[in-house]
């Protein structure tokens, strides 16, 4: 458990970087943390498409597994849901996951969305985000958990708004 953790150390350097450039521009309020903001909203939506993808083949021995096998998931081992439960509920959660940080990325931008829809899509996306990581709980979607909270929190902090 340790060692799949820990195999998400880089990727947390690349989001903390990110993070920090996109406060540093929104703080200062440049047209380009703007921009970037609504592209990392977007990408954590279209992140959870990585659910749909078969697991690919092991890896090293003993290296860590696939973290959006599905076919893992607590609810289908513990519950006894059976995949194709498991495999529609997971559907849904992608889909509203996807179309509200879409939505909350376009309300970021200033594009078609009205920017007081932004708090409202950001938390459903977060919520149900959430909820599809809990469903397939793995050590290594610790980095997605801690996003969507980031998230939640800044919607009801209200430190920023588009």
């Amino acid at each position: 458990m340790v060692r799949s953790m820990l195999s998400t150390l880089p990727w947390a350097a690349v989001l903390a970087g990110v993070g920090g450039m996109t406060w540093w521009l929104l703080s200062r309020e440049m047209g380009a943390g703007r921009w970037l903001f609504a592209a990392l909203l977007v990408a954590h939506g279209l992140v959870h498409l990585l659910f749909l993808v078969p697991s690919p083949a092991a890896g090293a021995e003993g290296g860590p597994g696939w973290p959006f096998d599905l076919e893992r998931s607590w609810a289908a081992v513990r519950l006894g849901l059976g995949s194709g439960t498991v495999h529609a509920i997971a559907l849904v959660l992608i889909a509203v996951t996807i179309g509200a940080f879409a939505l909350a990325g376009l309300a970021t931008a200033g594009i078609l969305v009205p920017a007081a829809g932004w708090a409202p899509l950001v938390a459903v996306g977060s919520i149900v985000s959430l909820c599809l990581l809990v469903l397939a709980l793995s050590p290594q979607l610790v980095l997605g958990i801690g996003l969507d909270v980031l998230l939640l929190w800044l919607v009801a902090v209200g430190t920023w708004r588009p």
